[in-house]
């Protein structure tokens, strides 16, 4: 029996766990899941349901892609072949498409579920062998308006910029939009100090599983309508300065900007909001009195106030200002980088973070460098072994580039890797129809997903246990996943896959195949950059919390207890540390030193549904994104089978609709069906929907490609619908 420590292949908590194997078992017998013990804060020793039968999905299963697979015209089914055949077609299909079209005839979808060297490859790739700017990941309908906020106020995007261990002195935690009991359940105990002091506040439509953790005097929820958000943190934001209750002092020396974010909140009184977001008036005035209470109680001594954002404030129209609108919230209060709390954004996907600091991003070089800036353009070819005339500039968003596949001014070709777009996509029936005009669809993973089902050439791919890579969690530390079982036969390395098709389609620019060596390339490229990772070691990564930015003149030997940019120190576990693991203690990251408030206004909201109803949608406990995992997980399917949307009783009743029934959905761009579950902690104006279900199921048939402006993040929360039973024979 042998034991690895690794990582969760899911959410970036990214918990640690080992992997037992048993050496001498049969072949394709998945390896047993411990926890590992205290020895990694984020989850001290728990895993939830999804991380603990992760392991099942290793080894030769029969659902598992061994073989490369093609499909010799339209209307034949995928067949087996050989590596070089797939690779050789690839290829040839790729350099004809671009000899007529141009290199922007080939398009990359990433994804953030990769590790940091697989994307960094991948971005590499895209630029320097297909030459293409056409490059952009899933993230964009995760993390892109938090992001974008993030950089326009603090000038940084880190998700937390504070380590998840600083929550458990919290007092105070409000939580917009994050259910985090079922999305990352391990996160849950860092939350308990501020449950025993009547102190977490749940801000979100439905009464979920973390909104119930505030029962019993635990906390307050909050239930504004879909998308109310924004209107009820600008109400906040005005009765604060309306009632001298921010910290003018902190403003004064810390930020730029005030008397333009005071004048765009000035008419948001609270009586105001509440007609717009239906949170009352006296609510409003009570939680931000609560907070500046509760915010001043710290700087003088007590326990810290964090404000935390997540999905359900930021996949709107409007989500990259509402999560200003937090972020600004928290100045007000006076809390980002005293060490008496702060604000951050719950990272979604494993490796949200690094995913888009790597460059598989649009707009983005490795170290969080901009592809627009000729300076970062330099930086980075130089240390490619090009030149910044030779790079591509910036490509298109993920909505649009799905959304255009085919089309004059769209690619003919795409790439696929890490990512199940004909489910996770707004408006998938949309996208299923571009999909099928493309001229080539090639799609790497180890599972036949819906969206593998479709493409040309499907290749087969390791995953999380079979090869070694690092991720970069939601509080910005790099984490070393080792190697613990060996992969299917048939199946190759991501890094070796876009390897042999650069040297194919004859790039001059290498390509390492071998994780440490791209580790070791990432850290000279990174070096200089916001992200920086120059001062990382892959084998300290499985050593100790090692935090970006950390550059190579600040690394000490492994011998050293700690080292960071400003202070030695410990986290609250007592554990060693290495890099920041607190931004902005000294300055914020805009040349001038201070975060950047500005102006924020509402935008009009969408025409609302003429029965009333607004669908939102999320994740359950049990399934993970497209599902393409989890539900080839017998334990978990059996929890949660199929698509079901949630409704509350009375709204039930006003359309005939019963527990456990057939429902259809319907909006503007498509319809749904799903079993009915009645949930009363619902607003009666509200439906929800899980996205992790393929076909009549996929929540996505109903969403639209409606993007916020800033980030082109699209609106997953917020889609008017009408809703009715499904009779009896009608649901084939």
């Amino acid at each position: 029996m042998s034991e690895t420590r690794t990582h969760c292949p899911y959410c970036a908590l990214q918990c640690a766990m080992t992997l037992s194997v048993d050496d001498d078992g049969p072949a394709g017998t998945a390896p047993t899941v411990s926890v590992a013990g205290a020895w990694f804060p984020t989850n001290r020793g728990r895993l939830c349901r999804k991380g603990a039968t992760a392991a099942q999905l290793l080894g030769n299963r029969p659902d598992r892609l061994t073989a490369p697979l093609i499909r010799d015209s339209r209307e034949s089914d995928l067949r087996e072949t050989s590596w070089d055949e797939a690779l050789d077609l690839v290829a040839s299909r790729i350099t004809a498409l671009q000899r007529r079209h141009g290199p922007d005839a080939v398009g990359v979808f990433g994804s953030g579920s990769l590790t940091n060297e697989k994307a960094y490859t991948l971005g590499k790739f895209a630029r320097t062998a297909l030459r293409t700017s056409r490059i952009d990941y899933n993230g964009r309908f995760c993390m892109a308006s938090a992001a974008k906020a993030a950089t326009e106020v603090f000038g940084l995007d880190r998700g937390l910029p504070f380590p998840l261990t600083d929550l458990d002195e919290a007092c105070t935690v409000v939580l917009f939009g994050s259910n985090v009991a079922d999305t990352m359940p391990p996160f849950v105990q860092h939350l308990q100090r501020a449950r025993d002091l009547g102190g977490l506040i749940v801000v979100d439509p439905r009464r979920s599983n973390t909104a119930q953790l505030t029962d019993g005097g635990a906390g307050h929820h909050i239930a504004p309508a879909s998308g109310g958000d924004l209107p009820l943190l600008l109400s906040l934001a005005h009765v604060l300065l309306a009632e001298g209750l921010a910290d003018e002092r902190y403003l004064g020396r810390r930020t730029t900007g005030l008397e333009d974010f005071r004048r765009s909140v000035a008419d948001w009184w609270p009586e105001r909001a509440q007609a717009v977001c239906g949170v009352s008036a006296l609510r409003i005035r009570w939680l931000a009195r609560h907070l500046a209470a509760a915010a001043r109680a710290a700087k003088a001594g007590g326990d810290p106030v964090v404000i935390l954002t997540g999905r359900g404030v930021e996949q709107h129209r409007d989500g990259t200002d509402t999560a200003k609108a937090a972020i600004s919230l928290a100045l007000l209060l006076g809390l980002p980088g005293t060490g008496h709390g702060g604000y951050g954004t719950i990272t979604g996907q494993g490796n949200g973070q690094g995913g888009r600091e790597m460059g598989q991003k649009a707009d983005q070089l490795p170290g969080l460098r901009s592809i627009t800036d000729p300076a970062d353009r330099e930086t980075v070819a130089g240390r490619w072994g090009t030149t910044a005339e030779a790079l591509p500039g910036a490509g298109v968003p993920a909505t649009q580039l799905l959304h255009t596949l085919g089309t004059d001014r769209g690619v003919k070709a795409l790439l696929v890797h890490g990512a199940n777009v004909v489910v996770s996509a707004p408006d998938v029936l949309h996208v299923e129809q571009r999909l099928r005009a493309l001229d080539l669809l090639v799609v790497c993973d180890f599972f036949r997903s819906e969206t593998a089902a479709m493409a040309d050439v499907v290749l087969p791919v390791l995953q999380w246990a079979e090869e070694d890579g690092t991720m970069t969690n939601l509080e910005g530390r790099v984490l070393r996943r080792r190697r613990a079982v060996t992969g299917p036969a048939g199946a190759r390395s991501e890094l070796w896959v876009l390897a042999e098709l650069a040297r194919r389609l004859g790039s001059t620019v290498p390509l390492a195949e071998q994780p440490e060596e791209v580790f070791a390339e990432i850290r000279r490229v990174t070096a200089g950059g916001r992200a920086d990772y120059s001062g990382l070691d892959w084998d300290r990564c499985s050593e100790v919390a090692a935090y970006w930015p950390l550059r190579e003149s600040l690394a000490e030997p492994l011998t050293e207890p700690l080292t960071r940019e400003s202070a030695a120190e410990t986290t609250t576990t007592g554990e060693p540390v290495l890099g920041t693991p607190r931004v902005f203690t000294d300055r914020f990251a805009h040349p001038d030193g201070r975060a950047h408030l500005g102006p924020i206004t509402v935008r009009e909201a969408q025409p609302a549904s003429t029965h009333g109803l607004t669908l939102t949608t999320g994740r359950l406990m049990e399934h993970y994104q497209s599902g393409t995992q989890t539900r080839r997980v017998e334990e978990l399917l059996d929890v949660h089978p199929e698509a079901t949307v949630s409704v509350h009783p009375a709204t039930a009743a006003q359309r005939g609709l019963a527990e456990g029934g057939r429902a259809e959905l319907r909006s503007a761009t498509g319809s749904a069906r799903a079993r009915v579950v009645l949930d009363a902690g619902l607003r009666t104006d509200t439906v929800f929907m899980p996205f992790h279900f393929a076909g009549a199921g996929a929540a996505n048939r109903l969403t639209a490609g409606l993007l916020d402006p800033q980030s082109q993040m699209p609106e997953f929360k917020s889609t008017p619908v009408d809703l009715h039973p499904v009779g009896v024979g009608e649901d084939a």
